[in-house]
């Protein structure tokens, strides 16, 4: 496998008064998901890697508390609210839970992790200068969803028609991913087919009425909620013939065709450093966000061969991974 490095600007750290309270022993950290926890274990491993590189360990000189929305994104303000009653010392987000977090307080330290555009979606005012009371992580895997459209094309160019699975229980997400989608298929002279999904029930049932279309491949918008059922939109993928294409290696690993993305086991794993730091003291305003320049095409030949696919030459020179 190569990885290109991860890069990033670490800001000077000073002082940050914490927002816990003075008297509490072991401080508290909020991770607040809007997924399951079943498939987000790697990345948790990967943020608890984190905060042991900045000297924290979860169960003796700190404490996490994990909040999981399992898909029901209605349910994360009342979540967020929930952690600021509780006073922790800092709240772990990823997208649309650190949303919702940034509107729960503007005390407590939030490190957020995101596929999007943390200025766009206004976590923050500047990437190299946060400010206020929040910084992160940020992969801007959601700027990928054109180019996973141009490959899902490139994987069957007969097709006449892309489609584009999207959680409706993140509007705002899901109407980027569409713009964005849409630009790309004009683009190619292609029509696009939306289809929303905002559980596992709905992910079949999206995947069913698109096979009956019998039109050409299937791109998976960036969510949260999809990331921790990525063996499960593979497996649909499969179960339906349908191609699909999606950001992680979890999908591709699970019998997903396609892969591309940047890393997110890296991400947590900065946001676990990030959430160390501001525990010692280190103002979330003069923490620049982590940017991710990783991006790994993975390709899984098995997956083609099951589908009936020919992947072209030319894809799979350029493959940071090919699964055969």
């Amino acid at each position: 496998m190569k990885r290109r490095e991860f890069i990033g600007l670490i800001g000077a750290a000073s002082t940050w008064p914490l927002v816990a309270n003075a008297q509490q022993a072991i401080p508290v950290v909020g991770f607040l998901n809007g997924a399951s926890p079943e498939g987000y274990t790697p990345y948790v491993a990967a943020f608890r890697d984190g905060l042991k590189e900045s000297g924290y360990s979860d169960g003796q000189n700190v404490t996490i508390e994990f909040h999981w929305a399992e898909g029901h994104y209605e349910r994360l303000p009342e979540m967020a609210d929930n952690l600021v009653k509780r006073d922790v010392a800092v709240v772990v987000a990823n997208t649309p839970a650190n949303l919702a977090a940034k509107k729960a307080t503007d005390l407590i330290p939030i490190v957020f992790t995101t596929a999007s555009d943390p200025v766009q979606i206004g976590l923050v005012s500047d990437l190299s200068h946060p400010g206020g009371n929040v910084t992160g992580v940020s992969q801007i895997n959601e700027a990928l969803s054109a180019k996973r459209l141009e490959l899902a094309h490139e994987v069957i160019p007969t097709a006449t028609l892309i489609g584009l699975l999207v959680n409706p229980g993140d509007i705002g997400r899901s109407e980027r991913l569409i713009q964005e989608a849409q630009a790309a298929a004009v683009h190619l002279g292609v029509k696009l087919h939306i289809l929303r999904a905002g559980n596992e029930a709905e992910m079949e049932a999206a995947f069913a009425s698109f096979a009956q279309l019998k039109a050409g491949p299937l791109v998976i918008g960036s969510d949260g909620f999809y990331n921790s059922n990525s063996r499960l939109l593979a497996e649909l993928s499969l179960r339906y013939a349908v191609p699909a294409i999606y950001e992680y290696v979890e999908f591709t690993k699970a019998g997903g065709l396609l892969s591309l993305s940047g890393n997110i086991k890296e991400s947590y794993r900065w946001a676990g450093i990030y959430t160390g730091r501001i525990l010692k003291g280190a103002r979330p305003a003069d923490l620049p966000v982590q940017r991710s320049t990783t991006v790994e095409l993975i390709v899984n030949l098995k997956a083609a061969k099951m589908l009936g696919i020919t992947v072209p030459l030319a894809l799979l020179g350029r493959a940071d991974v090919v699964i055969e």
